[in-house]
């Protein structure tokens, strides 16, 4: 069985998002290696280890200055990573890519498969490495597979390479159904310790809060509206905390631990998706959308391609800060009926996808691969089309 080895930008004890997920998932297929970047500190460097659920994560620690995979970190770490796999014997892996950054690792690992996850256009991102489009031609060139986690990055990906798979984040709904929530959990008395003095209608946000949040909407909404609390929980990334629009009915909580959020959110009215329309948010497909409808709450989201594109029959969608407003006050006036349509509309979407389903069509394209290179030219692409079918979403 191979290794699958992974080179993230995403550290695993940040905000769980699509590169935990999956990767607790396919550690039912794999021993999981799930390599993060870089980490400047004084004296020899080296691999800090830890271990999460079946995942072992690796820090490399350097005394180099770069930021993440740089070509000075990388002339450390790929030493490190070589002296790692022979320690492990591992000799046969599959590289799993979420940032082309760490693309000249490739030479280090020498992979059975290479394999390109891509969650984010990074390049719209600010602070982007100028090196990146060109780490990403690497990459594609190296890959035997990509994932696209959205419609808009499929469309971006799909001229640039021949097996382009739109693999959407999913959802774990048993997560943040109300039906599971335990009232007397210490989780539950945290959320309500957070918000008990907040009176509703309250309209809440969780997730990183950086550039591609919509600050100017977020003031004129609570401006408009100063009877809705507008609760925000995640951390602030990129951004300076000055810049947040500060007002009596913003409440800004911070980085909350996971187990708090379902609490939270069943505290909220109306979900929230207050994203900037740019090209910074072109390729995003927000993995929140689904763990919002997994919690049974309305939701209301700027118009945001692939929002449109996967959700638009079930979230609200606005395009101006007048429009967003309109429709959370159309959602704060639900009737009975309404809603009841609206549950049964979002239960339907959530069930058709989980990240166990994703991450198994995942596994059988990469096992496909794997014959194919083991069978040379002589084994059928039609089989994997089939796959790509179940996939594609």
């Amino acid at each position: 069985m191979p290794a699958l080895i992974v080179l993230s930008h995403w550290r695993w004890d940040f905000v769980c998002r699509r590169p935990q997920r999956l990767m607790s998932c396919l550690s039912r297929h794999y021993p999981i290696v799930y390599v993060e970047e870089p980490v400047c500190r004084p004296g020899p460097p080296g691999l800090v280890r830890k271990q999460r659920g079946a995942v072992e994560v690796l820090v490399p620690h350097t005394p180099v200055e770069a930021p993440g995979f740089h070509d000075d970190q990388l002339r450390l770490l790929g030493p490190l990573l070589a002296a790692y796999l022979r320690e492990r014997s591992i000799e046969a892996s599959i590289a799993w890519f979420y940032t082309p950054m760490a693309s000249p690792l490739v030479a280090v690992l020498q992979p059975r498969l290479v394999v390109y996850d891509c969650m984010d256009d990074l390049s719209a991102l600010k602070d982007a490495p100028p090196e990146l489009p060109q780490r990403e031609a690497q990459l594609l060139q190296a890959a035997s597979l990509v994932f696209a986690a959205g419609p808009a990055l499929y469309e971006a990906k799909r001229r640039l390479h021949p097996r382009v798979h739109c693999v959407p984040s999913a959802v774990d709904p048993a997560r943040f159904s109300p039906s599971r929530l335990d009232p007397s959990s210490e989780q539950a008395r945290e959320a309500d310790r957070l918000q008990e003095r907040l009176p509703h209608p309250r309209l809440g946000f969780f997730g990183i809060i950086d550039e591609r949040i919509d600050l100017g909407l977020l003031d004129a909404l609570a401006a408009a509206r100063p009877d809705w609390q507008i609760v925000m929980a995640g951390p602030v990334v990129k951004l300076d905390p000055a810049s947040l629009p500060e007002r009596p009915n913003i409440h800004w909580l911070g980085q909350q631990p996971q187990d708090v959020l379902p609490y939270l959110m069943a505290g909220w009215d109306v979900c929230l998706m207050p994203f900037v329309l740019n090209d910074i948010t072109r390729c995003m497909s927000p993995t929140k959308t689904l763990e919002y409808m997994a919690g049974e709450k309305p939701i209301v989201s700027t118009a945001v391609p692939d929002v449109v594109a996967l959700y638009g029959d079930v979230v609200r969608l606005a395009r101006d800060p007048a429009q967003f407003i309109e429709a959370c006050a159309g959602l704060l006036r639900e009737t009975g009926h309404q809603r009841a349509r609206r549950l049964s509309n979002m239960t339907s979407t959530v069930f058709r996808t989980s990240w166990e389903s994703t991450a198994q069509c995942m596994h059988e394209l990469m096992e496909h691969e794997l014959q194919a290179a083991d069978a040379g030219p002589v084994l059928a692409r039609a089989e994997v089309g089939a796959v790509r079918l179940a996939v594609s979403r």
